[in-house]
C-alpha cells in the first residue's frame, strides 16, 4: 500500500493507528493461545480432583473466558460496524469515512 495514501487517509494519526493495530494483532494471537492453555489447566485440575462441583465450575469459567476471548477478537469488527452506522446516519461533524479508510489502509499494508 502506498504510504502517501495511508497518510492522506489517516492525517496525523497514522502512528497511533499503526500502534493500535499492532496491539490488536498481538491480542489476536495471545488470546486464543491463553484460552486453550488456561482452559486445559482448569479442566485438568478439576478432572484430577474428581469433584463434580469443581468440574462444573471449571466449565463455567471456560465458557466465560471463551465469550471474553470472542469479544476481544471481534472488537475491530464491532467498532467498524458502529462507525459505519454513525457514518450512514449522516450525523453532523462525524468523519467516520476517513477513519474507515485509514483503518483499512493500515490493516492492508
Amino acid at each position: 500500500m502506498d504510504l502517501f495514501l495511508i497518510a492522506d487517509a489517516c492525517g496525523g494519526l497514522e502512528p497511533l493507528v499503526r500502534v493500535i493495530y499492532k496491539i490488536l494483532m498481538v491480542f489476536w494471537i495471545i488470546v486464543p493461545i491463553g484460552l486453550i492453555v488456561f482452559g486445559t489447566i482448569d479442566l485438568g485440575k478439576a478432572v484430577i480432583a474428581s469433584d463434580e462441583k469443581e468440574v462444573k465450575a471449571a466449565q463455567k469459567r471456560l465458557i466465560s473466558r471463551f465469550i471474553y476471548a470472542a469479544l476481544v477478537f471481534f472488537i475491530p469488527v464491532i467498532v467498524t460496524a458502529i462507525m459505519g452506522l454513525v457514518a450512514d446516519s449522516g450525523a453532523k461533524g462525524t468523519n467516520t469515512k476517513t477513519w474507515q479508510a485509514c483503518w483499512s489502509s493500515i490493516s492492508k499494508s
